[in-house]
């Protein structure tokens, strides 16, 4: 999918935008989520971006992101096998969710800077990585800045994809020969790596009750055998609450990573692991 390069509104923009309607003017905001500014020109009747007029939006919603799709601003959202959506956040960068269930966190942090701190501990530079779950490419993005080698990335959801292409902080995957997106199963195509092929890995996987099999004994066994000797990755496990849900997940994660190979500290909501030296 070509990435999309029109603007993206948000109702804090589209309200900006209102609010010089009437006098009519230049104004400077941002069409891209925040990652840069622009010129506006504004009058009673559309606004005007680089050489293009566009309409003011008859309802903009809160909580979502339109796009233009070359006749009107539509919301950045699709329904196949569930609702999935890309949802603006205080700090620029989007989440996005799935029926519903925000997948990454963003109460205390930028979902972007979250995943810059992950991605710096397994040091990208000069590595090989492997992505697991590529979601909207905030890892492979900060392994690119990072630079990183190569980043293999692997996402399952086809519309996660889409919701990437429309998204302005997520990485082009065409654009960067460093970063290859397959849109597949990783513990399909994990078989297909050669031993000791990655130097180390990022592993973000859905929450255990939606993809269990990302959690597995065996996935982690395929893990361990992709990875060089004293490679780095870092597990997202999230930190559920002991009393409601009645399991250690991390614990649990760490254990089975320990079984597989590596060894294994807690750092914030997931486990770091090194792979322990073959004997």
């Amino acid at each position: 999918m070509s990435k999309y390069k029109g603007p993206l509104l948000t109702l804090a923009v589209h309200e900006s935008l209102l609010a010089v309607r009437a006098a009519g003017a230049v104004v400077e905001c941002s069409l891209d989520l925040g990652r840069s500014t622009t010129t506006v020109e504004v009058t009673s009747s559309a606004w005007t971006w680089n050489g293009t007029q566009f309409p003011f939006l008859d309802t903009c919603k809160d909580r979502t992101i339109y796009c233009w799709d070359g006749e009107s601003f539509e919301s950045i959202s699709r329904f196949s096998n569930s609702l999935i959506k890309l949802v603006p956040t205080e700090w620029g960068a989007p989440t996005f969710e799935i029926d519903g269930i925000k997948m990454l966190p963003t109460a205390q942090v930028s979902p972007y800077a979250d995943a810059e701190r992950k991605v710096g501990l397994i040091q990208p530079r000069g590595k090989v990585v492997l992505d697991t779950c590529g979601g909207l490419g905030y890892f492979a993005a900060c392994c690119l800045s990072g630079d990183a080698a190569q980043i293999i990335s692997f996402e399952k959801n086809l519309d996660v994809i889409w919701l990437r292409s429309l998204n302005s902080w997520s990485p082009d995957h065409e654009a960067d020969n460093a970063l290859t997106l397959t849109n597949g199963d990783v513990t399909e195509h994990i078989a297909k790596l050669p031993d000791a092929s990655v130097d180390a890995i990022l592993h973000d996987p859905p929450r255990f009750g939606i993809a269990g099999e990302l959690y597995s004994q065996a996935f982690y066994d395929q893990l361990a055998r992709v990875i060089k000797p004293k490679g780095r990755m870092f597990h997202y496990t999230g930190a559920p609450n002991k009393l409601t849900s009645r399991r250690d997940l991390p614990t649990e994660v760490a254990t089975r990573l320990q079984k597989a190979g590596f060894a294994t500290e807690m750092n914030g909501d997931g486990v770091v692991a090194v792979r322990q030296t073959k004997k």
